[in-house]
């Protein structure tokens, strides 16, 4: 077992949350920190790419762990985790982009 998939377990113990909703939770810590870390709105394009890249380079990581102990990538799996990763913040981009609902 890869350390990804340690850490996953210890925090689904730790939280008593499933893997699909630390997906949620992971998906809207990167944004808000990369949002806070490049001092961008929620409505610039770079917290947005965090997300995508932080969820597309776990799920790599999960098919190459799973390949690399003789398994067979689930990719309804995979994409079902981008998708809960990316949902919530896709929502907050579009509404930070398109709509005057976090203007002051």
């Amino acid at each position: 077992m890869s350390i990804l998939q340690s850490a996953k377990i210890v925090l689904m113990q730790a939280t008593n949350l499933s893997k699909d909703a630390l997906q949620v939770y992971v998906g809207l810590t990167v944004m808000l920190a990369a949002a806070i870390l490049f001092k961008r709105s929620l409505a610039d394009w770079r917290p947005i790419a965090a997300v995508a890249l932080a969820s597309v380079a776990g799920e790599i990581w999960d098919v190459m762990d799973t390949v690399g102990h003789g398994g067979r990538p689930r990719w309804s799996g995979n994409w079902k985790d981008i998708w809960n990763t990316m949902f919530w913040p896709l929502i907050l981009f579009s509404l930070a982009r398109f709509t005057r609902i976090f203007k002051r």
